[in-house]
Formats: structure tokens, C-alpha cells, sequence
């Protein structure tokens, strides 16, 4: 089987597209690459799916891509007190290290230091897969003081982004590299990084 097409077509498997007759009508419909996302799953799961992949390679004669993609540093929210919030466009918000008060619609925790040390104002954060937008105003060691630019709902532990910053924090974790070493002896084909901040 020759696909002749330029693009690509990448599918990440999960709890629902994990037995091998769900990956065999992906890789029917079109599937080069099959994407193993390690935020999710034990080494176990990605085996299987792996071993399910190479048969589907066996029985089709035609090479799939298994792309190993790591999680990196999870740099989230802290908890709200109402469990979710929602921010409207140039509202003041205001983030610190104070992880045992929960948040408010003023307020929120992010429990990483590294991040408030890498801050300047005029960075903008981005929650929630970049779905709400912040504008640093002012910020300290423990501090940022910020503006809404894009407004919307924040809830519990969401993942906070910093664009343009380079944080001092490794881009591989130890989970990392034991799910890359993993990987490696597997025999997966590519290796993605989720958390890049230089070349």
C-alpha cells in the first residue's frame, strides 16, 4: 500500500483507540504516525499499542511511524476555592506562590518559583492551552500582577505556558528519561519534547 500525499496524518492513541482493530481502521483511513503521548498511560499501555502497531506493519508490508512523545515539566495552577473561575478581558489578576489559599476570580496560586523568577513585565502567560491570556504588569520573586487579554474559565490545576521566557528548569524530567530510555528499547521511530524553550 503507497500513499501518495505530501502531508502527513498523525494519530494519538488512547483509552479509546487503543485495541488493535480500532488502530488498524486509523491506519486504513489514512494514519502515518502513530503519536504515544507518555502524560498518559503506563509502560504497559504504550507496549501493547506498539506491539499493535508493528503487526498492522507486518500484515500491510508498509512502514508506520511511532512517535514517542514526552511530557516534560507540568507547570500548573493551584486550586480554586469555587473550583472554577471565569476571567473577562482587562480584569486584574493577580498570581503567587500562596498555594494553601485558594483561588478567587482576583486571585490564584501557581506554585512554581522558577516562573516568577524568569518574569519581567510585558511577558504574557498563557492558561489553559493559551484559552486565557495574561499580561504581566508588574512581578517579584513570589508575585506577578497581571492584566486579562483574552478572558475566559480557569479551574483547578490548569496548565500555565510562558512564550517567550526561558525558565530555569531542565526540558527533560526524570520521568522523561525513564520513558525515553523506555521507548528507545521498544523501538519507537521519533521522539517529540512538549516542553521546548531553546534550539
Amino acid at each position: 500500500m503507497h500513499r501518495n500525499r505530501n502531508a502527513k496524518i498523525v494519530a494519538t492513541l488512547g483509552p479509546a483507540s487503543s485495541d488493535p482493530d480500532t488502530i488498524r481502521a486509523l491506519f486504513d483511513a489514512g494514519a502515518d504516525v502513530f503519536r504515544l503521548n507518555f502524560s498518559h498511560g503506563s509502560h504497559a499501555d504504550h507496549r501493547q499499542r506498539l506491539e499493535a502497531i508493528r503487526a498492522i506493519e507486518a500484515d500491510t508490508g508498509r512502514p508506520v511511524g511511532v512517535l514517542l512523545d514526552l511530557q516534560g515539566p507540568k507547570l500548573r495552577l493551584g486550586t480554586f476555592a469555587e473550583g472554577a473561575v471565569t476571567l473577562a478581558a482587562g480584569d486584574a489578576f493577580r498570581l503567587d506562590l500562596d498555594r494553601d489559599v485558594p483561588g478567587d476570580v482576583h486571585r490564584a496560586p501557581l506554585p512554581h518559583p522558577e516562573i516568577f523568577a524568569a518574569l519581567v513585565p510585558g511577558t504574557d502567560l498563557l492558561i489553559d492551552d493559551g484559552r486565557v491570556r495574561l499580561h504581566v504588569e508588574a512581578c517579584g520573586p513570589a508575585f506577578a500582577a497581571t492584566r486579562v487579554v483574552t478572558g475566559g474559565r480557569i479551574s483547578d490545576r490548569k496548565g500555565v505556558n510562558v512564550p517567550g521566557v526561558v525558565l530555569p528548569l531542565s526540558a527533560l524530567t526524570e520521568k522523561d528519561r525513564h520513558d525515553l530510555e523506555f521507548g528507545l528499547k521498544l523501538g519507537i521511530d521519533w521522539v517529540a519534547l512538549s516542553f521546548v524553550q531553546r534550539p
